[in-house]
């Protein structure tokens, strides 16, 4: 008898053990949930992949709840860029953390001061101050042997090479998805990288960026000296010039935590 009491008082104590669990988790799950967060997320691709590569950390955003927008850039001049890119803003319905890579850090460095953005994330992204523009900092530092320098056709414009693209710009992806890529980039008109920046946002909005480690399209410490020069957040992530590809958890928890922290103030 004092046995079957024994035991019976043990799954008493092993039911509530689990009950008092179930309780814990959910009141953390509904907590994490109920975050507070912007929901507006509006992405910028680059110069030389096109809005389609954002597919891994759109899927990743909109599971949790984030809105989640493409822009597909002209490419032809950054005023048009900038012009698609607000296009964009315009439609969203509260405050936006507007995301761009590569290229698309000029383009939000200008767009970014539309009165819906809440906050910018550049991804291994260019990051121009006022009067200044693209080219100036990517020659402050000798180009990655696997990139070399991009020279504009007799058209003006500028083709990443087909003999370089996989090693200079995604070289942690398996190389038909980049064959890929290099036939659906865009026809970037190179004056884009003269144009200098009229009012850099990053000047009066909350910035992060992220540097890709493995980077041989932007070297890194061109990503570092610009985003410590503008006391943008850093985090460093390994990966390639395309990392948002190859890391989208990693560079999505970044937009997370730029959405929570512009919500909380």
């Amino acid at each position: 008898m004092k046995t079957i009491a024994l035991k019976e008082q043990l799954n008493r104590y092993f039911m509530f053990a689990v009950l008092l669990f179930s309780f814990l988790f959910s009141t953390a799950t509904a907590t994490a949930q109920t975050a507070p967060f912007v929901k507006n997320v509006v992405l910028v691709h680059g110069a030389f992949a096109d809005g389609s590569g954002y597919r891994g950390l759109y899927d990743i955003l909109t599971k949790k709840g984030y809105n989640v927008t493409v822009v597909q850039n002209p490419l032809s001049s950054l005023a048009d860029d900038v012009r698609v890119t607000n296009l964009a803003l315009d439609k969203q319905d509260g405050p936006t953390i507007l995301v761009g890579h590569s290229w698309g850090g000029t383009v939000i460095t200008e767009a970014g001061n539309h009165p819906k953005v809440a906050a910018l994330v550049y991804i291994a992204a260019l990051q121009p101050d006022n009067g200044e523009n693209s080219v100036q900092w990517l020659q402050t530092a000798p180009p990655a042997p696997e990139n070399g320098v991009l020279t504009p056709d007799d058209k003006g414009i500028v083709y990443y090479d087909k003999a370089k693209f996989h090693a200079g710009f995604a070289g942690d992806l398996p190389k038909e998805q980049t064959d890929f890529m290099f036939a659906s980039q865009g026809a970037f008109v190179a004056q884009g990288f003269g144009t200098p920046i009229t009012k850099a946002a990053w000047r009066d909005k909350p910035s992060y960026g992220i540097v890709a480690t493995e980077d041989k399209s932007i070297e890194p410490s061109i990503e570092r000296a610009m985003y410590k020069r503008s006391n943008t957040k850093i985090t460093e992530i390994k990966g390639s010039h395309v990392v948002f590809i190859s890391q989208p958890k990693a560079v999505a928890a970044v937009i997370i935590k730029a959405s929570q922290d512009v919500a909380k103030k």
